[in-house]
């Protein structure tokens, strides 16, 4: 007789690594007679069918991660205006600090994820250091980080939409959005920001502002915006057009 025991578990630790687990064990009151199950695979190839099922249970699992972890946090927002999270790199997250050296005041990082950049920016002296997440499991993520580095009475992290965020108090802003939303959020954040605030954007630029600030390559790249000179450039451009 045979028997196996499947052992399966699925782990998901900062956003970024999920794994399943299967273990087979075999009884060691094998019949003679009797075939590894195993072996029998061993040079068939799988058809059609077989295909089917292992990328089935392959997008199942896919599935669960997102309406897991990544959903909750979409199904208050329109289509449009989904941002899949993406954690940033620490070499990113590095540039993003870089470019914001010598500065001070608020800090906010508006679709935070797991709060790795706010994070980085409480210890770095930016006060206060608050993320904006609609993501509940990434809001528990985060404080989680906090905790276990010791900054948790140092960081603020929110469950609010980012296009309700008030940002009239924001002097820093970090942003990882996916370039379908930016165009829309230059103009929430050029109504709102008060004029000295500086905004840094990683792996996408944003669509028409001019930077003040480059740094970093490929998908590492940072790029900084001062809101006081991108207004000023607003307001040239649309005297020139009245002209």
């Amino acid at each position: 007789m045979i028997y196996v025991e499947l052992n399966a578990s699925d782990e998901f630790l900062a956003g970024q690594h999920f794994s399943e687990r299967t273990s087979c064990s075999v009884g060691s009151g094998m019949d003679d007679g009797v075939q590894d199950p195993v072996s029998e695979l061993e040079g068939q190839r799988l058809g059609g069918w077989g295909l089917l099922q292992i990328a089935g249970g392959t997008g199942l699992a896919a599935y669960s991660v997102w309406a897991l972890v990544l959903m909750p946090g979409f199904r208050k927002v329109p289509l449009k205006l989904q941002v899949p999270y993406m954690p940033a790199s620490a070499k990113q997250v590095e540039n993003v600090m870089t470019l914001l050296k010598g500065r001070a005041g608020k800090m906010a990082d508006l679709g935070s994820g797991d709060g790795r950049i706010v994070l980085e920016a409480a210890r770095r002296g930016f006060h206060p250091a608050v993320g904006y997440e609609l993501n509940p499991w990434l809001l528990r993520l985060s404080y989680f980080y906090a905790w276990r580095s010791g900054y948790h009475r140092r960081v603020t992290y929110l469950r609010e939409d980012l296009w309700k965020v008030k940002l009239h108090d924001c002097d820093n802003i970090s942003i990882f959005l996916a370039p379908s939303v930016l165009a829309l959020l230059e103009d929430k954040m050029l109504a709102e920001l008060p004029r000295d605030a500086r905004v840094v954007t990683g792996r996408f630029p944003l669509p028409t502002w001019l930077p003040s600030d480059i740094l970093g390559e490929g998908i590492d790249r940072a790029w900084a915006y001062d809101v006081r000179t991108v207004r000023q450039a607003v307001r040239t451009k649309e005297l020139g057009t009245e002209v």
